[in-house]
């Protein structure tokens, strides 16, 4: 029996109490966005701490288990590789496996220790990796307990929402979008207290910032416990699907373009990683005689990309009424296309600083502007196309499948930002806008040839 106490049933129509639904997922809502400004706060100061002190002598040598640890990881990449070279593959290995470790989380959960103790054993996971943080000795251990934790938290948290509401209830879909709201407000505050924090005052501050956010989280979660949806009940086994001929086809097409769209999210998942390296030293960020903090351009990508979702929402919508909407390979297609003109925004910015002269910070503003927008038509997008092509008896599976792009594409961008000190700054940029200009063409001609498989009607439906 469980210690906490069971929770009675969320299922009800009547319950408005959280903005028009039920009081379930405002506890949801504010324990994800806690997590988030957690791991946002800590991803944000991640690869800058390895860099600017991690990776420098007088630190490095004290980091527990990290010889064997670079070693494995410089085979990988057949050479020794420098400090920047190393932080941009640590980092790509480390935000590519947190979404892996989601699919080991819901197992745990589905099988063995239900939602309730994989969540609460995740979030203090996640806060002792964040304190771990603050000394070198235990930085490999941190990004254990990290990898750990958000598997076991992330995946199990957002499967109660649905189980929220009955299956009539059509307050469901708006409830997704709150909950998106309120993961989106925390990634614009994160950088601007733990960012700050790590920068300014020292990297512990920073990262301890993060830790605390993930105990209110975890204190919030156990909290509105009687608000949420009880265990579900664990199955012993499940019987193997039967996919028809169409279905099969479906899968494998949605399989195939996993590489497609990793390639594709290349320029707006390095913003996390040589963006972060490479704008203070080519941009200007001084405003009214002060620069700005690097973190802060993470707040100012959050604010962006928020406002270009709900723009894009309403264009598609004005949209419809006078023409038909395209489908959703044609939206990734334009959207792949508006990030590379981003990218090339940034190889402007390159020509302009390689003359001795910063760049002026207009030249951020507009890759932050054209990939935000690009953007905002292809992650929510893709997920959309995943969750009607896929077909029903493999749904599940299907939507951790497509989650599966952003760990290729993340470890992608650990191998590309290596790249960033044996470049010019012109070069590194508009390798990764040809890429994503290909992924784009690639998603077109899928478009054509899987029109009837994907594009239509999903092959599950009746």
């Amino acid at each position: 029996m469980s210690a906490i106490p069971s929770p009675v049933s969320a299922n009800n129509d009547a319950d408005h109490s959280f903005l028009g639904h039920p009081r379930g997922l405002g506890y949801l809502a504010f324990t994800e966005a806690w997590e988030r400004f957690s791991y946002y706060g800590m991803q944000t100061l991640l690869v800058l701490y390895m860099v600017r002190q991690l990776l420098l002598p007088g630190h490095i040598e004290h980091i527990f288990g990290f010889t064997p640890f670079r070693s494995a990881i410089e085979r990988v990449y057949s050479g020794p590789l420098s400090n920047i070279a190393l932080s941009s593959a640590i980092f790509g290995l480390y935000t590519g496996l947190v979404y892996l470790t989601p699919i080991a989380g819901g197992f745990i959960a589905d099988r063995w220790l239900g939602r309730t103790r994989t969540i609460t054993i995740g979030a203090l996971l996640m806060a002792a990796g964040n304190f771990l943080m603050a000394f070198d000795a235990s930085f490999l251990i941190a990004l254990l307990c990290l990898l750990t934790g958000v598997g076991c938290f992330k995946g199990n948290l957002a499967s109660q929402i649905g189980a929220l509401y009955a299956p009539s209830d059509l307050r469901r879909a708006d409830a997704f979008q709150i909950y998106y709201l309120f993961i989106n407000g925390a990634v614009i505050v994160a950088p601007l207290i733990a960012g700050t924090l790590g920068e300014v005052y020292g990297w512990q501050y920073g990262f301890g910032a993060a830790g605390v956010g993930m105990l209110i989280a975890l204190v919030i979660y156990l909290s509105g416990r009687r608000w949420l949806p009880p265990e579900p009940i664990r199955a012993e086994s499940a019987a193997r699907p039967n996919l028809s001929r169409d279905e099969r086809k479906a899968v494998i097409v949605l399989i195939a373009l996993l590489p497609v769209l990793a390639i594709g999210a290349v320029g707006n998942q390095q913003i996390f990683n040589a963006y972060m390296l490479w704008v203070p030293s080519n941009v200007n960020l001084v405003f009214f005689g002060r620069t700005m903090p690097t973190t802060w351009l993470i707040t100012v990508d959050s604010v962006v990309s928020v406002s270009s979702l709900v723009a894009a929402l309403a264009f598609w919508r004005l949209w419809s009424r006078y023409y038909k909407e395209p489908s959703e390979a044609i939206k990734i297609t334009i959207g792949l296309g508006l990030s590379a003109v981003a990218l090339l925004s940034l190889a402007a910015a390159a020509v302009v600083s390689s003359t001795g002269n910063k760049a002026g910070v207009g030249w951020v503003l507009g890759f932050e502007l054209f990939n935000s927008i690009g953007f905002a038509n292809v992650f929510p997008v893709g997920l959309a196309m995943y969750a009607r092509a896929s077909p029903k008896p493999v749904a599940g599976t299907m939507m951790g499948v497509y989650l599966l792009h952003l760990f290729l594409g993340n470890n992608l961008v650990g191998w590309l930002g290596g790249l960033l000190d044996r470049m010019s700054g012109t070069q590194f940029w508009l390798l990764h806008a040809a890429l994503v200009g290909v992924a784009g063409a690639m998603m077109l001609i899928t478009a054509r040839l899987a029109r009837r498989v994907l594009f239509t009607t999903s092959p599950c439906e009746s």
